[in-house]
């Protein structure tokens, strides 16, 4: 009985990892700078995780930090929501990394949002460095 207690706390410690993981995105730019790094770690939601929705993207906020699915990139971007307005009935984000002069090329669709980065007050709840180890295994 004690191997089936050991072997299932394992289990369960492995699944309470793996779902920890998905919440955790790696910063590979600096276009976010000062609010975070290359190489930080940020803690997301997401708008669908296994079927459930942990927040709407239909309810995002302007100051709401974003993971979307870019029209010009080839890889989802993490920028801020910095305007919201209407275009032949569609909600529609303006979005732009906070180092970076001007906004985002493309509209955002709220069905292009997967994550939203989660905040304590006004500060995104970030692991500081620990994504370098990511970035140096993956080549970026």
């Amino acid at each position: 009985m004690t191997d089936f207690k050991e072997i299932a706390s394992y289990i369960i410690i492995l699944a309470i990892v793996l779902i920890a993981a998905q919440h955790l995105n790696v910063v590979v730019s600096g276009s976010m700078e000062p609010a975070f790094y290359r190489g930080d770690i940020v803690l997301v939601e997401k708008s669908d995780f296994l079927g459930i929705h942990e927040f709407n993207p239909e309810d995002v906020k302007v100051g709401d930090i974003v993971v979307y699915d870019a029209k010009w990139f080839d890889q989802p971007v993490i920028h801020r929501v910095v305007n919201i307005t209407e275009k032949d009935g569609k909600t529609l984000y303006v979005i732009k990394g906070d180092n970076n002069n001007r906004v985002d090329p493309y509209y955002v669709e709220p069905s292009q949002i997967q994550e939203r980065v989660v905040s304590w007050g006004d500060m995104p709840i970030v692991i500081k460095y620990v994504g370098y180890i990511s970035l140096w295994l993956r080549g970026l």
